[in-house]
């Protein structure tokens, strides 16, 4: 019994380290100290399997930060003392608020239209305060399709 246990730990650690060896080789970002975006979104746990693979295809696995608040644009306050911090800190120089679709930190606001006049708002505050910056809005649906949303 002991040695069936012992070795599905050495099996265990061997998967893992693989894990991390596969991980390694997806870092695409060469200086640990700085990264390319600021990501706002609502902390729905429904979206993140879409969130993530998108991150991390529009960036790489290890090049941006993430911001998750509920209501996402809505909260325009958290949002730019972390653009603040990101900028100063992490030399940003994306920012990209994502707010989707059935949010229930809008509740009955939460109409289509509502998002995109807030995700619109937004990027005028943060484009005002941090003209440097490249500020791109999303409307996320449920079924994972990201749809730009222009000024």
């Amino acid at each position: 019994m002991e040695r069936r246990a012992r070795r599905r730990r050495i099996s265990e650690a061997r998967r893992r380290r693989s894990v991390v060896k596969k991980l390694r080789g997806l870092l695409t970002n060469p200086n640990p100290t700085t990264c390319e975006a600021l990501i706002v979104h609502c902390i729905d746990f429904r979206l993140q399997k879409f969130l993530h693979a998108w991150s991390a295809e529009r960036f790489g696995y290890d090049n941006f930060d993430i911001l998750a608040i509920a209501g996402a644009a809505r909260d325009y306050e958290t949002i730019f003392k972390h653009v603040q911090l990101a900028a100063q800190v992490h030399n940003i120089q994306t920012v990209c608020v994502v707010n989707h679709e059935d949010c229930r930190g809008y509740g009955a606001e939460g109409t289509r239209e509502r998002h995109s006049r807030d995700l619109n708002e937004a990027r005028k505050k943060i484009n005002a305060a941090f003209s440097h910056l490249n500020v791109e809005t999303y409307y996320l649906h449920l079924d994972g399709t990201f749809e730009l949303i222009l000024p």
